[in-house]
């Protein structure tokens, strides 16, 4: 198993637990349902990549390689990136003004992330014999 990733999931799956929670409870009554839908994207993709993540640092026991690595450091890339474009982007639209809208071009690049995470996992999946 690969610890660090194991910690890192661990950590990230309970920031999206919180920030769910956060979100329900409150932003619900403060801000519109856009930005509300803005921040459950950011959550719902920060805890199903928790989940990636953990099952990359689960497999590394047994796969190993570099494409895990960098699986799993995409992932937390892509994390950061898209998850927190979008957690920025709701606090912004929501307290300042709607006019930040620009930081909206910097979620593709953590998606991009993602996406590569799992084509990296796919193409070492495809080496088991």
């Amino acid at each position: 198993m690969h610890k660090g990733f194991l910690k890192t999931a661990a950590v990230f799956g309970a920031l999206s637990v919180i920030l769910g929670a956060f979100g329900a409870h409150a932003l619900k009554d403060t801000i519109s349902d856009h930005a509300i839908a803005i921040f459950e994207t950011g959550v719902r993709y920060q805890f199903f990549h928790a989940l990636a993540l953990l099952m990359v640092a689960m497999l590394y026991k047994d796969l190993g390689g570099s494409l895990l690595k960098w699986a799993g450091g995409l992932f937390i890339t892509g994390m950061i990136i898209f998850s927190g474009s979008l957690y920025i982007l709701t606090m912004l639209t929501a307290l300042v003004s709607p006019d930040y809208k620009w930081i909206g071009a910097i979620t593709p690049i953590g998606g991009m992330c993602l996406i590569t995470g799992w084509l990296l996992m796919f193409i070492r999946f495809m080496k088991i014999r």
